[in-house]
């Protein structure tokens, strides 16, 4: 069962040195091997997004750069009480953020609107800080980086100039503490983290499908629309760390008029359902620059078959599920 998609082995430049993408760079990797050497300015996207879910929280971190704005946050959700913690920040044309060339290496930084995020790189893993003072939140963890884990790492071509490298990487274990104004709370056992790191060029308009979820021994990658006739996709399941590529475009099936109603992703190698216990809803409007995000927290159920055909259950995954709509 194995994608026809094209595995990369070797280091490559994602760019040409013009700027436009290297043909060499599309495909997909089992770990990060793409230098992102963005050049030009006006449509290049830069972000580092962590997601982390424990048995109490969900928490949300993403510090981007779109050129002409840099879009930060933070979110958490008490799974007990329902309450949510949320702040947003834009800072005009992304002034002081910084972001490495490759992911799993050097510093990403941000800072302004009442939001500073940090995520230093290491080889053993990642440190990442985040602050926002007048929300009461303070999150300081380490997120190993495990021997022989694999990751996602994906080209999308829309075209010559416009085309996205993302690394999704779920699963990973994490430990720390998150400070809210309900007190602190230790991050450990129990607990998983999701990176999601991109850098690209971007059309002006786009919607995604997201779907990550993990639990012992199992994780899911699942993307979908952003994708559709680029002959590459961002599927994978993984089991005890080792990726399996699903080259295929998924089905998925959900209600936009309301979302916490079941969704199903389905494909020749995934059966998924998920049901959703919480819906965070986004919206940023500036202008001609707009975007509306559905992200569901959920539960998993269902099974993907591996490379060698041998299905594998899912049951009782936690993650989440969402659409993304963006003019940018």
């Amino acid at each position: 069962m194995p994608t026809h998609e094209r595995e990369i082995t070797e280091p490559v430049d994602l760019c040409l040195p013009d700027g436009r993408l290297n043909p060499d760079a599309v495909g997909w990797t089992r770990r990060p091997l793409h230098r992102a050497n963005l050049r030009g300015w006006g449509r290049a996207k830069r972000w580092e997004y962590w997601g982390i879910v424990t048995p109490r929280h969900i928490i949300g971190i993403v510090a981007s750069s779109i050129d002409y704005a840099g879009v930060h946050g933070v979110y958490v959700l008490d799974r007990e009480t329902g309450e949510e913690i949320a702040r947003d920040a834009v800072v005009p044309f992304a002034r002081g953020a910084v972001f490495p060339d490759r992911s799993g290496e050097g510093e990403a930084s941000v800072r302004g609107g009442g939001v500073a995020v940090g995520v230093r790189q290491h080889p053993g893993g990642s440190r990442v800080r985040a602050l926002a003072p007048g929300a009461g939140f303070d999150l300081d963890v380490e997120i190993p980086l495990e021997e022989g884990h694999e990751s996602l790492g994906v080209v999308i071509p829309w075209g010559a100039r416009r085309f996205q490298y993302t690394v999704k990487d779920v699963g990973r274990p994490v430990a720390g503490r998150l400070r809210l104004p309900s007190g602190e709370h230790e991050i450990g056992e129990g607990a998983f983290a999701v990176l999601d790191h991109g850098r690209g060029k971007w059309p002006y308009r786009m919607t995604w499908n997201w779907a990550a979820a993990a639990g012992p021994g199992v994780a899911l990658q699942l993307g979908g629309k952003w994708t559709d006739g680029t002959g590459m996709t961002e599927n994978a399941f993984f089991v005890d760390g080792r990726l399996h590529k699903i080259g295929e475009e998924l089905r998925w099936d959900y209600d936009r008029d309301d979302w916490l109603r079941p969704w199903t992703i389905t494909g020749a190698r995934v059966e998924a359902g998920f049901r959703p216990f919480h819906e965070k809803v986004a919206r940023t409007e500036l202008g001609v620059v707009g975007t509306e995000t559905h992200q569901c927290f959920g539960r998993f159920s269902g099974r993907a078959r591996t490379d060698g055909g041998t299905w594998i259950d899912f049951d009782g995954l936690t993650g989440w599920a969402e659409e993304a709509r963006q003019r940018w």
